[in-house]
């Protein structure tokens, strides 16, 4: 950090509460960092809007990226949407209108304010990268630019909660997570004495949100509404669209550099679930400094160059040992001037008995036969990592041999893979209901297999998924699989595998019953880089302001601990640990305790019986005021049905103040009751 960046640090000014009127009487509560002098010469405004506590949760990374942008000359704003943190209302799901409205609101507001040029921009992570989408196609007449950052164009088929119409374990372990910060009360140093009252009011509106989830298995209104997907021409804003290969996210990026029509970029790095200044696995980058320059052109009209440099930078990653957990990615940064790019073509190799090639010999019959046991997918990583705890899929040679395997000959040369690859494949299974997982994998000469890639279809959604249509079982039918996109070099000496599997637990929540599953052929489509040319983007290294003074108790960590298989009891037991840790802000004098566990429990010859179990705890502590809010959300099947079972509890001073369960039956898509035939077999078979 320079000398003038530290003084200008130095000299922002900070306004908290900073409170935004809107027409119905509420307000919300923001924090706003400033130049010193921004109520004489006016600046423009940055704003993200989420529900994360500005106050507590996440006023370290805030104080962080806000602080920064003020000392670059900007009105930085940090705003709990209603219902959150300090702000009035209820908030009762993720990305409602009402949420658009006051967004657009509240940037009415500030681009009225005498310390405003008017020029207003959105920056967002997760989900205010969702709500800088979304607010964008609603037009805002001050909103100049967005930067959005590891979020998604489509909520159904490319949010934590559905994956090719397979309802993801992430869907259960978000909606913990939210089902418990739903619940927590106001700051009473910011609202007064009527923060218990507001607490109350939360705490009575609260829904699970996994049960409103798993409610809309297929893709209808509920999703459609803020998919910015169904209709691009909305966006007018210039758009920074972000992502890091290791977040799950990732294919938005391209998605919207396809489609949008308004100015655009593209951005995506080796980052899991964060910004690029924080993100691991590494390298972290100048990401401020670099959006900085995005805010000059957009909301200043400075020439700062960015828009002359090419539309997408990707870091093209290259073959390392798989572990659990990376500091750093091995990889190199290419580019491309415009995409979709003249410069990738497709290439299509053909699935024979056990080989991945160009050609084959007409060959009859089936060319792979599997039954998958329900606990295959334990190596697979977490779908969404964070890079602070073990998320990353290790070697893949496990998963491997429990799939029907396609390798091709080792490579002449490197192999570039940039965007994303489709399996069409001609399959036979013995259930209406059931999945498909597939993996591209990398092998080295040693037999050590790294994940590429990979993509998800339940077979019910092979025509789409806004209708779901039985499997007609024991009969070839055609279907296509899109695999996540990936920016990847298979080294020369190396060879490609196609894993293909009916399970993918707990990364995929599963089914109550085995797979058989036949392969009567089929293709892999590649999206392969001509020119392997590099860049060496002048992204500089990771600068911040500092963290506010403040005191780890426990560290964050967010990953899987322990795999157990109980050769007794014939169950496979994965352990998750999802925690945001404890910390002490020494100047809000508040001790935040945020606390997450996960157990995902399959018995291998009764999938019927699997079930998962989440539990979160948050607890507020400042002398003579504790407040705790405790979640358990559980999942499993019961015949046709997903059941779900909640429970929530609320405590001041531990003082149980507020109790409530649910318990709810959802009928899967596409269930059949035969599955408690299948049971029964599956049951014989193992005595």
């Amino acid at each position: 950090m320079t000398d003038d960046l530290a003084a200008k640090l130095a000299s922002v000014r900070i306004v908290e509460p900073l409170w935004i009127p809107l027409s119905d009487n509420c307000r919300l509560s923001g924090r706003m960092f400033a130049p010193p002098d921004f109520e004489r010469k006016p600046v423009p405004a940055v704003l993200e809007l989420m529900p994360y506590r500005t106050r507590d949760r996440s006023r370290g990374k805030d104080t962080q990226t806000h602080s920064y942008f003020a000392a670059r000359g900007y009105a930085s704003i940090r705003i709990d949407i209603r219902g959150a943190g300090d702000s009035d209302g209820v908030m009762v799901d993720e990305y409602t209108p009402q949420e658009w409205a006051d967004a657009v609101e509240a940037i009415s507001w500030i681009a009225a304010q005498s310390w405003c040029t008017g020029s207003v921009g959105i920056i967002g992570l997760s989900w205010s990268g969702f709500n800088a989408l979304q607010i964008a196609a609603q037009r805002p007449p001050a909103l100049k630019a967005i930067v959005t950052t590891c979020a998604s164009d489509d909520r159904y088929n490319d949010d934590m909660h559905y994956m090719g119409g397979c309802l993801l374990g992430d869907n259960l372990q978000y909606g913990a997570t939210l089902f418990t910060w739903l619940g927590t009360p106001p700051d009473p140093l910011i609202v007064g004495d009527r923060w218990r009252d507001m607490w109350l009011t939360r705490l009575e509106a609260v829904y699970p949100p996994a049960m409103r989830w798993i409610e809309h298995p297929e893709r209808d209104d509920y999703w459609k509404s803020g998919s910015v997907c169904e209709d691009y021409s909305r966006i007018d804003a210039a758009v920074l669209a972000v992502g890091g290969w290791a977040d799950g996210y990732t294919n938005a990026v391209m998605r919207l550099l396809s489609h949008l029509r308004s100015p655009r970029k593209g951005l995506i790095g080796p980052w899991g679930h964060a910004y690029p200044h924080f993100g691991l696995p590494g390298p972290q980058i100048d990401f401020l400094g670099y959006v900085t320059r995005w805010w000059d052109h957009w909301l200043k009209g400075v020439d700062s160059g960015i828009m002359d440099e090419p539309e997408l930078i990707a870091w093209m990653q290259e073959s390392e040992p798989p572990l659990n957990s990376y500091q750093k990615r091995r990889g190199h940064w290419v580019a491309e001037p415009a995409w979709p790019s003249v410069n990738i073509t497709r290439r299509n190799l053909l699935l024979g008995h056990g080989k991945l090639q160009d050609t084959l010999e007409q060959a009859s019959g089936p060319i792979a036969i599997t039954s998958t046991s329900p606990d295959l997918g334990t190596d697979s990583g977490e779908w969404c990592p964070y890079g602070c705890g073990a998320d990353m899929p290790p070697d893949q040679r496990l998963e491997d041999g429990g799939s029907a395997v396609f390798d091709s000959a080792p490579l002449s040369e490197a192999l570039q893979i940039l965007g994303g690859p489709n399996c069409r494949l001609v399959v036979r299974v013995d259930n209406e209901e059931s999945m498909l997982a597939v993996r591209l994998n990398d092998v080295s000469p040693d037999g050590v297999s790294r994940r590429i890639t990979y993509g998800l279809l339940n077979l019910a959604h092979r025509h789409g998924h806004e209708v779901a249509e039985p499997m007609p079982t024991d009969q070839p039918v055609t279907v296509v699989v899109k695999l996540n996109d990936v920016g990847y070099e298979v080294p020369a000496g190396h060879h490609l595998r196609l894993a293909i599997s009916s399970a993918y637990w707990p990364l995929a929540m599963g089914l109550p019953h085995r797979i058989s599953l036949i392969i009567d052929g089929g293709s892999m489509t590649l999206p392969i880089r001509l020119d392997h040319s590099r860049i060496e983007p002048d992204l500089g290294d990771a600068v911040c302001a500092p963290y506010p003074e403040s005191r780890i108790l426990r560290p964050p960590h967010r990953g899987r601990l322990a795999v157990t298989r109980d050769l007794q009891k014939s169950v496979t037991r994965l352990d998750v640990e999802r925690s945001g840790g404890s910390f002490r802000l020494a100047d809000v004098d508040l001790t935040v305790h945020s606390i997450g566990t996960e157990t995902y429990s399959m018995p291998w010859f009764d999938p019927a019986a699997a079930t998962a179990e989440a539990r979160r705890l948050v607890r507020l502590e400042r002398a003579g005021w504790e407040c705790e809010v405790k979640t358990v959300s559980r999942l499993g099947f019961e015949g046709d049905f997903y059941i779900f079972e909640g429970h929530l509890e609320a405590a001041e001073n531990q003082r149980t103040i507020f109790q409530r369960e649910w318990k709810k039956k959802v009928r899967r898509s596409c269930a059949r009751s035969s599955g408690a035939v299948m049971r029964d077999i599956f049951k014989e078979e193992k005595m």
